[in-house]
């Protein structure tokens, strides 16, 4: 039993120094130098030994020497060979993250994206990955705004924002407390607006403000609900959900950021979201007061038009209504059925 244990904290023991030198590996950066060609420094290994590394090795530099040179295509096809043919070596990340560069130069969007999210989801320790994050981000928003994509690097393809919201969310995932996340999540609503998407827009914005309250885009996200959640009202005579969702961001925004530029603009939002509301109870009112004669359920739309929105003119209406029905249920005609109550007997005494 005793020898056992020994053994397994040998074993133990080789696991653990194998990661080291692992872990030594993963921090290996790769330096060019334009005389020595690439070289490892800050780690242990190169992950690579004998023939396969000086293969790798070779590769890397001459896909480094034909970008020099402007000839991005023989560039990429050597990068190509290093990621594909030694995956494990600390040589495959740079070579995806110059072969997305490359891509990105010849307007090749899609396949510049690709090997920049390679490099994040399968090297995410890179020294590089602020950059690439930054990369995927421009990469995204230029879609957005309507880029095309390169066939081969020359002929422009198809706009495709619906790609470019697909982007964001991979940046959202990859890298969800870098500075780009809040940003994405607008871009994406954004995007969404532009897809004539509003559901899937007000998701975005409401993971933003939930996500990232702190955020300095909290107050574009507030106002941008607000605005979008008005987008989906029909009038005063359909369902009025989305008007007292749009009051509601409305007037969240002018409680939290009460100094913002755009207060105006959240201000006229939200009278016209309580005009709505408002005119919706007034029409309910009138339903119930013309149409049933039904005095009690007209009070209480009448009432509840006045406390929507108390100062306006819409409120000013209904208590002139209010004192029609009060008027119309003093001479209350007999229901169906009803008699008339019994008068009481009067005697005069002379």
């Amino acid at each position: 039993m005793r020898l056992f244990f020994v053994r397994a904290l040998s074993g133990l023991g080789l696991l653990l120094s194998a990661a080291g030198l692992l872990t030594g590996t993963a921090r290996a950066d790769l330096v060019w130098n334009p005389d020595t060609g690439w070289r490892v420094e800050g780690g242990v290994l190169s992950g690579l030994t004998g023939p396969a590394g000086r293969n790798a090795l070779d590769l890397m530099n001459r896909g480094r020497e034909a970008e020099e040179r402007g000839r991005n295509g023989s560039a990429i096809s050597a990068y190509k060979r290093v990621a594909k043919k030694y995956p494990a070596s600390v040589y495959a990340s740079e070579a995806l993250y110059r072969s997305g560069k490359l891509y990105l130069a010849r307007k090749q969007y899609f396949k510049s994206f690709d090997n920049f999210s390679q490099v994040i989801s399968r090297y995410p320790n890179t020294k590089h990955f602020n950059d690439v994050i930054g990369e995927e981000y421009r990469i995204a928003s230029a879609l957005l705004d309507g880029a095309r994509n390169r066939i081969w690097g020359i002929i422009p393809g198809f706009t495709n924002r619906a790609r470019a919201i697909t982007y964001f969310e991979t940046i959202i995932q990859s890298a969800p407390y870098s500075d780009y996340a809040p940003l994405a999540l607008m871009n994406e609503a954004r995007g969404h607006l532009k897809e004539h998407d509003i559901d899937e827009a007000i998701d975005s914005l409401d993971r933003m403000i939930n996500t990232y309250p702190q955020s300095l885009l909290a107050p574009d996200a507030y106002l941008k609900l607000a605005q979008t959640h008005a987008l989906l009202v029909d009038g005063p005579n359909y369902d009025q959900g989305s008007t007292k969702e749009a009051i509601t961001y409305f007037e969240d925004f002018l409680i939290l950021f009460p100094g913002d530029a755009n207060t105006a603009a959240a201000a006229k939002g939200l009278d016209t979201m309580k005009k709505v509301l408002a005119e919706s109870k007034m029409n309910i009112g009138d339903f119930y007061f013309k149409k049933r004669s039904n005095y009690t359920a007209a009070r209480v739309f009448y009432n509840e038009a006045i406390t929507s929105y108390p100062d306006s003119e819409v409120a000013a209406r209904a208590k002139k209504k209010l004192a029609e029905v009060e008027a119309k249920a003093a001479n209350k005609p007999l229901a169906p059925g009803q008699t008339p109550p019994k008068k009481k007997k009067r005697f005069f005494f002379f």
